[in-house]
């Protein structure tokens, strides 16, 4: 019994010892963690300040870019409500008249519905210029009007002021600021819209089908940009174009750039 104790004990040692190292390991595997710890601390500190900054510096080419390049801004326009000009020329139209008047203002058929707007008719979005806009309420039928019109009539085309032309001139530039910008936020479109499909609204009279199914592209990629970049949802509408590319790239756009 004694030997048998005595092997117990010096076993009993050993294991201490072996203990003792595996503490000495584990105090030291724990100081590594800990300068680990701290290091990826500093790393995320420091991948954070340059996020910022990359946001900053892209922020700043964005708005370089929109506001000598491709200015958007809103446009006032000169058309007066039709229930004001019925009320002064009717002293006697009742009150409903007037709000019904004004609804039927608010609201246009588009695509086999009606769809209400409440920017139509007072303002417009353009694009590099007060004289390139688009149609608030996103109706761009005048661009396929024309072209089934020119189809139809021959001889060269003087009517310089045609809707279509800025129609088109307008899609153009959206098409190409929107490219650009995809690149300067690093962010992939969904839609793909190349440099010679851009063309295409400048330089080829497309059919209704090929032009509505560009433009669906392009508002798709808009959107795309504006929720990447945070814009507020209740700001944006499928159907405006320039409307939303213009809250997108609004200095009050607290993420733009992210």
């Amino acid at each position: 019994d004694t030997e048998g104790l005595l092997r117990i004990k010096e076993e009993n040692q050993k294991h201490y010892r072996r203990a003792q190292r595996h503490q000495e390991k584990k105090e030291k595997i724990q100081r590594h963690n800990r300068k680990l710890g701290d290091l990826v601390e500093k790393k995320t500190y420091d991948l954070k300040t340059q996020y910022e900054h990359l946001a900053n510096l892209r922020r700043t080419h964005i708005l370089e870019l929109t506001s000598v390049i491709f200015p958007i801004e809103e446009v006032k326009t000169s058309m007066r409500d039709p229930a004001d000009m019925s009320s002064e020329s009717d002293n006697a139209m009742t009150s409903s008249t007037v709000s019904k008047l004004a609804e039927a203002r608010r609201t246009t058929y588009l695509s086999g519905r009606w769809v209400c707007d409440d920017h139509n008719g007072d303002t417009s979005i353009s694009i590099t210029g007060p004289w390139i806009t688009l149609p608030n309420n996103g109706d761009y039928s005048a661009y396929y009007n024309w072209v089934e019109e020119k189809k139809t009539t021959q001889g060269p085309d003087t009517e310089h002021n045609n809707p279509a032309y800025t129609i088109s001139a307008a899609l153009c530039y959206a098409t190409q600021l929107v490219n650009t910008l995809s690149l300067i936020l690093d962010v992939n479109l969904p839609k793909k819209l190349c440099n010679r499909q851009v063309e295409r609204f400048c330089g080829e009279n497309l059919s209704k089908h090929r032009f509505t199914r560009a433009v669906k592209k392009l508002n798709a990629n808009i959107l795309h940009l504006c929720f990447s970049q945070h814009v507020n949802l209740d700001l944006l509408h499928p159907l405006h174009t320039l409307r939303n590319l213009m809250y997108l790239v609004s200095p009050d756009t607290e993420n733009l750039g992210r």
